[in-house]
């Protein structure tokens, strides 16, 4: 049967603003049952309100802090108790910070939401998004994981802390996090791909320091694409037929490029994958421990 995303259940993360908003409103144009995932309450209310207004229909909400390893869990039980299926996950939800700070759980804070925020919600739905399949799971990265480093022994930055620093590294773990999902999901009939959308106009960089905001307004912003336009390439990873079965994948402009040469190290994938287990407290035989084949 040719992938269809009508009537499909799909979950997507930072849903109240730009891209995954304008995602969300594509989505359920097309037919599918989505789940907006916002922080703020009241935000999370308006978003659900401006996709029954724009596209016609009825979306369900469901509130998670992503800084928080604690809400992330509560968000997955909520999920698991109230949808006996899920089709589609985008991890979405995300964020840049101009200090360095730590989580609840004593974690960076940008490197906690944007990778170990994927990586423990993936981990807690993946046995709910495999009895779904075929099934998705699609992780929004950015062009910025090519200036991405990792460093093992200060992945939180201790050390010359700097925003964009942050930020690449974090988007290096998303792309590796998704590269090694797609391996460890081989023969499950779900697929894990990640995405640059674009350089969209959305409110990330509000936490820019202010001698950054310029250059960003100036030389930057001239060349960004509207979140509208920029949630196309997300769209089209959740829903495309043309690309059921394929996997393992990075795309830029819509089409599968080659990531970094270190996106591209599989055993950078696993240790980093090791690494990320441990601080989430995933234990052995929770649903995303699944042995390498």
């Amino acid at each position: 049967m040719t992938w269809t995303i009508a009537g499909r259940t799909v979950l997507i993360t930072g849903a109240t603003s730009g891209l995954g908003l304008e995602a969300s409103v594509a989505l359920a144009r097309l037919g599918a049952q989505v789940i907006l995932v916002g922080r703020d309450p009241r935000r999370t209310d308006a978003a659900v309100a401006v996709v029954r207004a724009r596209a016609g229909v009825t979306a369900s909400s469901c509130l998670c802090d992503f800084a928080s390893q604690g809400s992330i869990r509560e968000l997955a039980t909520a999920i698991r108790r109230d949808h006996s299926r899920l089709d589609v996950l985008v991890n979405n939800a995300g964020g840049a910070n101009k200090r360095r700070t730590l989580t609840v759980d004593g974690i960076e804070t940008t490197f906690a939401t944007n990778h170990l925020g994927y990586f423990l919600l993936t981990s807690l739905l993946l046995d709910r998004i495999v009895a779904s399949a075929p099934a998705r799971i699609v992780t929004v990265a950015s062009v910025g994981h090519r200036r991405g480093t990792l460093d093992f022994d200060d992945l939180g930055f201790e050390r010359r802390y700097g925003i964009m620093r942050a930020y690449a590294r974090s988007k290096l773990a998303n792309v590796l996090f998704a590269n090694e999902l797609a391996r460890r999901l081989t023969g499950t009939g779900v697929t894990s791909n990640s995405l640059h959308p674009g350089s969209v106009a959305t409110n990330i960089w509000s936490g820019a320091p202010l001698w950054a905001k310029p250059i960003i307004t100036l030389l930057l912003r001239p060349f960004f694409i509207s979140a509208e336009a920029g949630s196309a390439a997300l769209v089209q990873l959740a829903a495309s037929p043309d690309l059921e079965g394929v996997t393992g994948q990075y795309f830029e402009n819509r089409r599968p490029v080659a990531p970094s040469p270190l996106a591209q190290d599989a055993a950078l994938g696993r240790r980093l994958w090791e690494v990320s287990a441990g601080l989430v407290g995933l234990e052995r035989g929770e649903p995303l421990d699944r042995p390498h084949p």
